[in-house]
């Protein structure tokens, strides 16, 4: 007899990618500029550590906040006690408005659709539960967040068809593409219960434009399907074109009083914008009341803390602070995306034009031995064991072509990030150096067995004319 269940022992968690295969090989030898300076440079994770300072600036500045306090009088107690799982109504509203502050106030939200969760790996499985029964499917943009694999399908047991894009057009989503993505659900006898995109895109880096959007929600219009939009990275956007959230687009084509309004649900999360991915903090938006019902209920198995959500309702509520925090933060962004496009270009390696997030969808695909996925993880593991730098190899985010990788830059210093790039330039200079040096070789291999050869042919001509005479 089992003592364990199916979903204890079974190997559908994702763990074994080489996306989390990575951050295993960085944590046996991290790197540290004073205790191990030849360690594994951390560039598979996406952490924006590049704004801290303003958080702490304000914490300092707002010691009830912290303390917990309320008019100088602790509320400890209050928020000690339970908590029921609708959550703190001033967080709610501070978070709705703070979701319309990074939209640039083009869209506002009604705290009562909004639905809080521990993280946006929590909202996203949740939708899962409330949108697709098991066996059910998905429609997913390639490349997706390596991360999807565990939070849509493990305990859900909701399945993944791919989107297949490919590099051709930037990676953009098409009408072919979507529509060959539902036929091969149809083949496989799967129910295609919606679409699911990243906006701005994990790993891409790149925000959907108007034509993408609209084409999406004719084309779920038309399916009579859903679509969730993930926009915890909407306040990335430090280049143009400025981000469109789904619901703009919504509005402007009039979709309010149409079924696909209450079919579009949108996650975000404080991880991303604010940095904050230890405090757990997501939530789910949908106009649909029964979506938000279940959503609610099922969040009781993934709360946010009363304290923290006391803490960051102050915090978020502070306009004066918001005001100043978005656009430095994003500044500061697209300063360390400069660094990184330029390290890789002064290596010779190109990136994918982009305008948000916190990594770069990096080409490599002239540095593969073959163009194939087996070629990919031998570069990967190069880069990881050789050079000491973790990044994400196309594979794990299920890119259709080889040699794609996608290299964070918000979560170490100037000074590590420099590092990588010097480390990175070293070795592809070698690796040119070592295919020259093949490729002379190889030459002159050939010349001398040309030159062997042509003997050969001439002591056979010469005795062929021999015998004819």
């Amino acid at each position: 007899m089992k003592l364990l269940s199916e979903k204890a022992t079974c190997n559908s968690h994702g763990q074994d990618s080489s996306y989390f295969l990575g951050w295993q090989e960085y944590e046996k030898n991290p790197y540290d500029e004073i205790q191990n300076p030849k360690g594994i440079i951390q560039m598979g994770l996406a952490e924006n550590q590049l704004s801290f300072d303003l958080l702490e600036s304000w914490l300092a500045q707002n010691p009830d906040a912290a303390g917990l306090k309320r008019n100088g009088e602790s509320i400890f107690r209050e928020l000690a006690l339970f908590q029921d799982y609708h959550g703190l109504p001033a967080f709610k509203n501070a978070m709705t408005k703070f979701m319309s502050e990074i939209r640039g106030n083009k869209v506002s939200f009604d705290s009562n659709k909004l639905v809080l969760t521990a993280g946006a790996t929590s909202a996203n499985e949740t939708l899962m539960f409330c949108l697709a029964d098991q066996g059910d499917a998905f429609l997913l943009p390639t490349p997706y967040y390596p991360g999807f694999d565990r939070d849509l399908k493990w305990r859900t047991g909701a399945e993944i068809v791919p989107i297949h894009c490919t590099s051709s057009n930037g990676f953009k989503i098409t009408k072919t593409a979507l529509e060959k993505a539902y036929l091969e659900a149809k083949k496989r006898n799967l129910r295609v219960k919606g679409v699911i995109v990243t906006n701005p895109s994990n790993p891409l880096g790149t925000t959907l434009s108007r034509n993408e959007l609209e084409l999406l929600l004719t084309f779920i219009d038309a399916k009579g399907i859903h679509l969730i939009s993930d926009e915890i990275y909407s306040g990335t956007v430090f280049n143009s074109p400025g981000f469109v959230s789904v619901m703009e687009v919504l509005i402007e084509k009039n979709y309010m009083k149409t079924e696909v309004w209450e079919r579009v649900h949108i996650v975000y999360s404080l991880s991303k914008d604010l940095g904050l991915p230890g405090f757990r903090i997501g939530a789910i938006y949908s106009n649909d009341d029964m979506v938000v019902s279940a959503a609610t209920k099922m969040s009781s198995f993934g709360l946010v803390s009363s304290q923290t959500q006391y803490l960051l309702s102050c915090m978020l509520s502070d306009k004066k602070f918001t005001k100043k925090y978005i656009p430095k933060n994003q500044k500061r962004l697209k300063k360390r995306h400069v660094m990184l496009v330029k390290g890789l270009k002064n290596a010779g390696i190109n990136c994918l034009e982009s305008n948000a997030g916190l990594f770069c969808w990096v080409d490599m695909r002239h540095l593969l031995s073959s163009n194939t996925f087996d070629a990919e993880m031998d570069l990967w593991k190069k880069i990881v064991y050789d050079v000491g730098l973790n990044i994400s190899p196309g594979s794990s985010c299920h890119c259709t072509e080889p040699g794609w990788f996608r290299a964070c830059f918000a979560n170490m210093s100037e000074d590590a990030l420099n590092l990588a790039m010097r480390r990175i330039k070293a070795f592809v200079e070698s690796t040119t150096t070592n295919t020259i040096n093949q490729t002379s070789h190889q030459n002159h291999q050939t010349s001398h067995k040309k030159k062997s050869f042509s003997k050969w042919v001439f002591r056979l001509s010469f005795n062929d004319r021999q015998r004819e005479r």
